[in-house]
């Protein structure tokens, strides 16, 4: 093999791409695709009862390690990660696959130290979480509004643009009618079937995934002689046409050390071990979409498992994508790696870079019939279950936080009609989207996407971790440390955007917050000033009552008492001060009667609203309430029941040897990330 191999050197021509378009064996292949994931949702479907919140957006908690760990992996990886991980690795190296072995380490944070937290309080949302933990609906609300805007213009708008790039390069078709296409089926099953078929279907696609890119990994691998070929090739990747008496254009010297220079490093070691952490803690333990599959696990050593699962998967990125893309440098010397803003308009229309298209034409070039639409269909998996899992927790979000403030005393009905049309909405706001996806397809949104996150993350950060460990934390603390902290990286975010970068060789005449300033340092700084605000305002505030506590801290998580709601509480206060002492307490916590919750009202299986009489149902109306989940028959049950229920639900003990095989993996998992760290420093 190595002697057919090809070196690109600043005097060589690059190989001739194939036309766009579909061979017969590349579309049959798609078709089996689509097949196979339509299949796996109407089984779902078919599997999970969907008339009711527990069903529709948990999956009735009744969901393996194996799934689980799938539908994080999938959920996460999205064809931004194919696209910006390869564009990224063929810009500067192996440093950006830091942020997928970091999220090894952040996993094992969710499944040992929130999840159980989580599953004990009965949340189903984490807005919810943080109005049990410190009453009031200000905080839910605005954390509720602020992750439905980040999913629809980051997470939605990020994936619809890598997957437009693919589409565009390797197919020709017409951009907006394939998006839309994709969209429509992607909504089919989700609108449907709820977080089951979300879940089994990202299964299915993980599968489709992890085999394609390996493939392609292998070949891409094969074609330049091996793996211990990469770094001198790489380094002789040097285009012709570049900005003389610059580095622009040449490899970076670091280019194979993921650690990297505290002061000048393109990623500071400090804010890749420390300030990515802050990052990843939002997005692995806080974020609706990862927490939600957790939460949907059978039990609490289930969740730990896929969280495992998850994490053994997060190796593989690095060599999938990142180091494909570096390959891609190495063969499209000239293409991918343009160095004047001329050239890259000539090469891609972009004159920032054309290193976004490193993948796809990587796979065009490489990929026999066949196996081009295996990897089409990678693509199309990555994209789908990325907005299967934003659409369905978004729909989580907004039924269960907003919906249900505006309308206290919804049926479950109502709310599983409402969750399926916000969905609609969702996908509505996504297509209007695509034309400024367009707008914005410069080679820079990729570079943003990470800054954004330590633009306003470390906020959550600081209050979710704040919530967990320290029970003194109460509402103004909080809500004043997010507020300012989020305005804070707000205008850090709005003066990244206004003054841009520099082209590289020009000289950067920014402030120095920003051009001295890295984005994670940054995030580390944000994280410090919203944590002192926090604790300064919490200190000259009254604390909350421990009765209200009660499996919502890490110190209490365990407890079996009853836990008294804030508002509660504060009723009862109100009700002392007044005078009124008939007020249902005795002041025990073991045997204070706890009112029932939002979320246990939602959690029931029964639904008290008034039934239609079956026989009495036009036929339109039985095949519409057999379609969306709401023919099933619910049984009826008692407080006791449905109380013993919620008790079961919220169990978070563990049988021994379950809790010491996931414990002994999680701790093999953490052994694997901190030798790849080490082992690549």
């Amino acid at each position: 093999m190595e002697a057919t191999t090809v070196v690109l050197t600043s005097d060589t021509t690059e190989p001739p791409l194939p036309p766009p378009g579909l061979s017969d064996a590349d579309i049959g292949v798609i078709v089996a695709y689509f097949v196979v994931i339509l299949g796996v949702g109407i089984w779902a479907m078919c599997r999970t009862n969907r008339g009711n919140i527990n069903g529709f957006f948990l999956a009735g908690r009744d969901i393996t390690w194996f799934p689980v760990g799938a539908s994080l992996y999938s959920s996460n990886i999205g064809s931004g990660h194919f696209v910006g991980l390869a564009g990224t690795g063929a810009a500067a190296g192996i440093a950006t696959g830091a942020f997928e072995w970091n999220a090894m380490i952040t996993l094992l944070v969710l499944g040992w130290v929130f999840a159980p937290i989580y599953i004990a309080s009965g949340v189903v949302t984490m807005p919810e979480y943080l109005r049990e933990r410190f009453g009031g609906q200000r905080i839910r609300m605005f954390l509720s509004t602020l992750s439905l805007i980040l999913y629809i213009f980051t997470k939605i708008s990020a994936d619809l643009f890598a997957g437009a790039i693919f589409i565009e390069e390797a197919i020709g078709l017409n951009l907006y009618l394939a998006i839309c296409a994709l969209l429509a089926i992607t909504a089919l099953y989700t609108i449907t079937g709820g977080l089951a078929a979300v879940i089994y279907t990202d299964t299915a696609q993980t599968f489709i995934m992890v085999i394609g890119g390996l493939i392609m990994m292998i070949l891409s691998f094969d074609y330049i002689g091996g793996y211990n070929q990469l770094e001198t090739k790489y380094m002789n990747a040097i285009p012709d046409d570049r900005p003389p008496n610059t580095t622009c254009g040449l490899p970076r010297p670091d280019s194979f050390h993921v650690l990297r220079d505290p002061i000048n490093g393109d990623l500071p070691w400090p804010g890749v071990i420390f300030g990515i952490t802050v990052n990843s803690i939002w997005y692995w333990c806080t974020d609706q979409v990862i927490v939600q599959r957790t939460l949907a696990a059978k039990n609490l050593s289930h969740a730990k498992g896929g969280c495992v699962m998850a994490g053994l998967l997060k190796v593989l990125p690095m060599y999938m994508m990142v180091m494909v893309g570096m390959i891609s440098r190495v063969i499209f010397t000239n293409s991918i790696a343009c160095a004047t803003p001329e050239t890259c308009k000539n090469v891609c229309g972009s004159s920032a870079g054309c290193t976004n298209y490193a993948y796809a034409k990587l796979v065009l070039f490489i990929m026999p019939d066949g196996l081009k639409g295996l990897l089409l269909a990678v693509m199309i998996a990555s994209l789908m279950s990325s907005l299967t899992s934003v659409f369905n927790s978004a729909s989580t979000l907004f039924t269960c936080d907003i919906w249900t403030k505006i309308r206290p005393k919804a049926s479950n009905k109502e709310l599983m009609i409402i969750g399926r049309l916000f969905m609609l909405i969702m996908v509505g706001i996504s297509i209007a989207w695509v034309p400024i996806i367009q707008v914005f397809a410069d080679g820079k949104l990729f570079d943003y996407i990470q800054s954004i996150t330590s633009f306003l993350a470390p906020p959550i950060t600081t209050v979710f971790v704040m919530a967990v460990f320290w029970p003194r934390m109460n509402e103004p603390g909080t809500f004043w440390g997010l507020i300012l902290g989020m305005i804070i990286g707000i205008v850090r975010m709005i003066l990244e955007f206004a003054m841009g970068s520099p082209a590289c060789g020009q000289p950067d005449f920014r402030p120095t917050i920003l051009s001295k300033v890295h984005y994670l340092y940054f995030s580390l700084i944000l994280a410090a000033c919203t944590l002192i605000i926090s604790v300064c305002v919490t200190l000259l505030t009254p604390p909350i009552n421990k009765k209200c506590l009660i499996r919502l801290t890490w110190w209490t998580r365990l407890m079996k008492r009853k836990r008294l709601p804030i508002a509660d509480f504060m009723n009862k206060t109100k009700a002392k001060k007044n005078g009124h002492t008939n007020d249902g307490f005795d002041g025990n916590p073991n045997t204070d009667v706890e009112n029932t919750s939002n979320n246990e009202k939602r959690l029931s299986i029964s639904d008290n609203s008034v039934q239609i009489n079956a026989s009495s149902k036009p036929l339109w109306r039985k095949a519409f309430d057999l379609f969306c989940g709401f023919d099933e028959s619910e049984s009826d049950q008692s407080p006791a029941q449905q109380e013993e229920m919620m008790m079961a639900l919220t169990d978070i003990t563990e049988e021994k040897w379950p809790a010491i095989y996931v414990n002994v993996a999680g701790i093999v998992m953490c052994c694997a990330g901190v030798f790849l760290f080490a082992y690549y420093a």
